[in-house]
């Protein structure tokens, strides 16, 4: 979003996906995503799914 000069607002506008869900992703405080939320965001940020997602250790 940054590179792009993007706000959340803008995401959701572009994807289609519910502000809220774009703000918890955002945030980093999702509990869970949707797989159609994920292609969406890859499509928007011409992106692979691995470049979305990182795992980290409890």
């Amino acid at each position: 979003m940054g590179e792009r000069k993007l706000k959340i607002v803008d995401v959701a506008r572009e994807t289609g996906l519910n502000r809220n869900t774009v703000t918890l992703l955002y945030k980093e405080t999702a509990q869970r995503i949707d797989l159609e939320a994920i292609d969406k965001l890859c499509e928007l940020f011409e992106c692979e799914v691995g470049e979305l997602l990182e795992k980290v250790a409890d």
